[in-house]
């Protein structure tokens, strides 16, 4: 099985901040993203990840996020099996939870 690599929030406001190209992949829930979410991130909640393999650029980094980081790697690793390079796959580190503790502390927890 291939290791999916991480970034820290850290690292990946760095990235966004200096406006490196990024496809920001939310996988979780719409109630979850109505309560905070990374600015720019495109929303496909995990279970519909398959329905829009299609919508899932292959040339660009991708950093896949969920809340605490679990489905995100579960999507990575999908990602792989289903033809995607695992060297421009990246998850967040810790999720949006993560984000919100270190990097935008004015986002609102769950």
């Amino acid at each position: 099985m291939v290791t999916i690599k991480e970034i820290t929030p850290t690292e990946l406001a760095q990235k966004l901040h200096q406006h490196e190209q990024l496809f920001l992949l939310d996988v979780r829930e719409p109630n979850e993203v109505a309560i905070c979410a990374i600015a720019g991130a495109t929303h496909i909640p995990m279970n519909l990840i398959p329905l829009y393999l299609d919508q899932i650029p292959d040339e660009v980094t991708i950093v896949i996020y969920c809340h605490h980081g679990n489905r995100s790697l579960n999507v990575a690793n999908y990602l792989v099996e289903n033809g995607f390079d695992s060297d421009d796959i990246y998850n967040l580190t810790g999720g949006i939870d993560a984000w919100a503790s270190t990097v935008d502390k004015q986002m609102a927890k769950y």
